[in-house]
């Protein structure tokens, strides 16, 4: 039972807690003014738009390292060879294109308005290439090739856009610009060059090029020539008339010519075109597809100079390898298909006859002659030039590779084995 000195010592304590409660005390954040936060708001703002900047530049500024640090796999360049047409399908177009309603005058403006539309989205895949000087070249300035040769983007290999054009742009020079559709220029280095065939391929790394120019570009498809037939409508642009965003349109005038080189030839799609003499361009059919590479070095022995182009299907094993930095296997054979008619008439076996041979060349130093007749390459008989190009595009630059033919001798053909180390032209 609580006593009394135990009561009095309980209502001391209360006491003591009402003497001082006035001490405890609450502490209250200092209001914010509407101004401050204002203020506040306004910082961290500035802060981030700050951060944002150097973000940016910062992206910016690393982005073709990166890019050039992380880069893909290079993947190879894959172009498949085009199928002659069969007669099935020519009469089929044929047909198609008898049906179609003939134009009057009043389609013309709408024609022509067409016309231009495919034309301009063909030449997203068209650059103009042209060689760094480092001292004035009087000699390219005379020939136009200090104004650059018109290209035409053939490939993607995920590192690289692959740039096609003609080989007279290489010269002495060692380095080049490639200028794109949206006018921005890059520097470009050569992947590989053919001076037999007259074509070269530039490449310009991909990190390198900005964004306004990947959406102002694209990578042209390379269409069958060997579809094209006399009369089809056709687009030409590039260098033709001495500048380099000439534009114009014409007609194939005739697809029955070969332009013969060493080690082959090649089909020549010539059209009613007028062209500068040292003209470089691209033939386009009416989808957009390339189907000839305009060159001067076609017919060079004419008066008249026209927009004549090398068919590409014809090219397209030499852009393949060119595209993949590999040389073109060359060995400096001139030569003709000996036809039945010859070997009926003259008694020359059948194979591909020698007409000239390259002084500096693999055919030379293997000793094959003028009149000599080759018969077989690596086994493979050569019944034509076609054949005998097929064949030497099939080996490697310093294989050596059997070539076995005939030769004239007094008493008539005799055998002659040759062993060829193939070479390249570049």
């Amino acid at each position: 039972m609580p006593n009394d000195k135990d009561h009095d010592l309980s209502q001391e304590e209360g006491s003591e807690e009402k003497k001082y409660s006035f001490l405890r005390e609450t502490i209250k954040p200092k209001p914010i003014s509407r101004e401050q936060l204002g203020k506040q708001f306004v910082r961290i703002a500035i802060y981030g738009v700050i951060l944002g900047v150097f973000a940016c530049l910062g992206f910016f500024a690393l982005k073709p390292l990166v890019q050039n640090w992380f880069r893909g796999e290079l993947e190879t360049v894959n172009i498949p060879e085009d199928e002659e047409p069969s007669e099935e399908t020519a009469e089929s177009v044929d047909t198609e294109e008898a049906l179609a309603p003939a134009a009057d005058a009043g389609t013309y403006e709408e024609m022509m308005a067409s016309m231009k539309e495919r034309a301009e989205e063909a030449g997203k895949g068209l650059v103009s290439v042209k060689p760094v000087m480092e001292e004035q070249d009087w000699d390219a300035d005379m020939t136009g090739i200090s104004d650059g040769v018109t290209g035409v983007i053939t490939a993607d290999n995920g590192q690289e856009l692959l740039i096609l054009a003609d080989s007279s742009v290489c010269g002495m020079a060692s380095k080049w610009t490639v200028t794109f559709q949206d006018g921005k220029t890059y520097s470009a280095s050569l992947k590989r060059r053919d001076n037999n065939t007259h074509l070269a391929v530039f490449s310009v790394l991909r990190g390198n090029i900005s964004d306004s120019t990947w959406s102002a570009v694209n990578v042209s498809t390379l269409g069958n020539s060997n579809l094209v037939k006399q009369g089809d409508v056709v687009i030409a642009l590039g260098n033709m008339f001495g500048y380099a965003d000439g534009m114009a349109y014409g007609v194939i005038s005739s697809t029955d010519y070969k332009e013969a080189l060493f080690d082959g030839e090649y089909d020549i799609l010539a059209t009613d075109i007028p062209a500068e003499q040292e003209g470089t361009g691209i033939l386009f059919n009416m989808d957009g597809e390339v189907i000839g590479m305009i060159s001067s070095s076609v017919w060079t022995e004419t008066e008249n100079s026209m927009a004549n182009a090398y068919a590409i299907s014809d090219l397209k094993s030499v852009i393949e390898l060119l595209a993949n930095g590999q040389s073109v296997p060359y060995v400096g054979v001139y030569g003709t298909t000996v036809t039945s008619q010859l070997t009926e008439e003259q008694g020359i076996p059948s194979g591909v006859y020698v007409v000239d041979i390259d002084p500096d060349s693999p055919a030379m130093a293997a000793g094959i002659q003028i009149g000599d007749v080759i018969c077989t390459v690596s086994g493979e008989d050569i019944g034509s030039i076609v054949s005998y190009q097929r064949t030497v595009l099939e080996t490697k630059t310093g294989d050596e590779v059997k070539f076995k033919g005939k030769r004239m001798g007094v008493e008539g053909y005799v055998d002659i084995d040759f062993t060829v180390t193939i070479g390249s032209s570049e």
